[in-house]
């Protein structure tokens, strides 16, 4: 029984966990429906962000692992008005298998306690909206808050000042009472749950002991490796009943405590994990992909301190608007700023940077990863721009492929 684990080996554990370690294909007719279903099993969810300066978040992890693939393919299989996926507050807001939707019936009940239990909350003073709601959804079907015709469909502000009718669909979905079926444009259309959840699903009663622990298996296994916080995280769950779950897949033999060299916390491993002898990968991660969304767990594993930027203002970012980490082989080496400029075709560059201790010559790796994400987004060129301590060299090592701006 392993007790013990040296750090190199809790991140080829973690990785090889992640899916990370196999051959990444370059032909999209190779990545297909069982290809994209297996991911997503593996990794339990897939976040969702509505940042589109590169690529939307969800897609990235999926490009991450598989490499090129149709968009399209993944759009089928989740953003589908019936299908086996649909989404909810799991880390984030995230894709999750139908099937799971039972496991956080708990935390719609509890999120409707709360919301009830607060007498300043917007419900009380708007609960004719709601019943409203729900009646034009049983009346007309699935809508996108766009088209739903009410007085109360006006933002309030700014953008991001939602309207009356667009809260009221988002209290219902944190309820469980609406769901998602389907994106257009990324738009959420609502329908009510009956609409779209089978009958079956919609009615499971999962006592919420047995769901987190079922959460928490499956933390478990898409870590490989971790500690409680990280175990905890993946689906926001308390800590408290975290370790009581920890504590019954002890004893069931699912996972096993270890330690750490290095690491302060306690860890468990995995029954199902991976010990690699070495990892061989390429990869530009999301800021929300699960190697990195937990940012004590990346600084632990990767030696990597990350925050990303876009709120920052300018003049304060340190190395960009969405910069994304590079990870080669084991190892978090650098982090590249990327936009899509779609309308030029050119994927650029905005700033790129070599992590303290990442090997001479990392900017030969990451050319390709460049190279299949200018392919995979349709675009005809790259261009690096001379900002970052690797810029120059990544520049030049994509020669005639790229032109380094001032």
């Amino acid at each position: 029984m392993v007790t013990s684990v040296s750090a190199p080996q809790a991140r080829r554990i973690a990785l090889a966990a992640q899916g990370f370690g196999r051959a990444n294909s370059t032909a999209a007719a190779s990545v297909g429906t069982r290809q994209l279903n297996g991911l997503i099993e593996r990794l339990g969810l897939l976040q969702i962000d509505s940042v589109n300066v590169f690529e939307r978040s969800h897609y990235l992890p999926v490009f991450a692992r598989l490499g090129h693939f149709d968009k399209a393919d993944l759009d089928r299989l989740t953003f589908a008005s019936k299908g086996r996926y649909t989404e909810y507050w799991a880390h984030e807001a995230a894709i999750i298998p139908m099937t799971a939707r039972p496991l956080f019936h708990w935390r719609m009940a509890a999120l409707r306690r709360r919301h009830e239990a607060n007498h300043k909350s917007w419900i009380h003073a708007n609960r004719d909206m709601l019943d409203w709601l729900r009646a034009e959804l049983a009346d007309k079907g699935p809508l996108p808050a766009s088209e739903i015709d009410h007085d109360a469909n006006k933002r309030k502000g700014s953008w991001w000042e939602w309207s009356d009718v667009k809260l009221g669909l988002e209290y219902l979905f944190g309820w469980g009472e609406v769901v998602t079926a389907g994106r257009t444009r990324f738009e959420r259309t609502y329908a009510l749950a009956e609409q779209r959840v089978p009958a079956e699903l919609l009615n499971a009663d999962v006592a919420e002991t047995d769901a987190v622990r079922t959460l928490i298996g499956w933390s478990a296994r898409a870590h490989g490796i971790g500690t409680l916080g990280d175990l905890a995280d993946y689906y926001r769950i308390q800590q408290a009943p975290a370790r009581a779950a920890i504590a019954d897949l002890v004893d069931s033999g699912e996972i096993t405590p270890v330690t750490v060299e290095g690491w302060k916390q306690p860890a468990w491993l995995h029954r199902d994990a991976r010990l690699p002898r070495r990892i061989e990968a390429g990869a530009l991660l999301s800021p929300f992909d699960p190697v990195v969304w937990a940012r004590p767990r990346a600084e632990r594993m990767f030696d990597f301190h990350y925050r990303i930027e876009i709120y920052t203002p300018a003049a304060k970012r340190l190395f960009g608007y969405y910069s994304l980490p590079v990870l080669v082989d084991d190892a978090l080496v650098g982090r590249i700023d990327l936009k899509n400029d779609r309308q030029n075709g050119v994927l650029r560059v905005q700033s790129a940077w070599r992590e303290t201790g990442a090997p001479a010559g990392i900017e030969q790796r990451i050319v390709p990863l460049l190279a299949q994400a200018r392919s995979w987004q349709g675009l005809s060129s790259i261009e690096v721009a001379d900002r970052g301590n690797l810029a120059r060299d990544l520049a030049g090592a994509l020669g005639d492929r790229a032109l380094a701006l001032p």
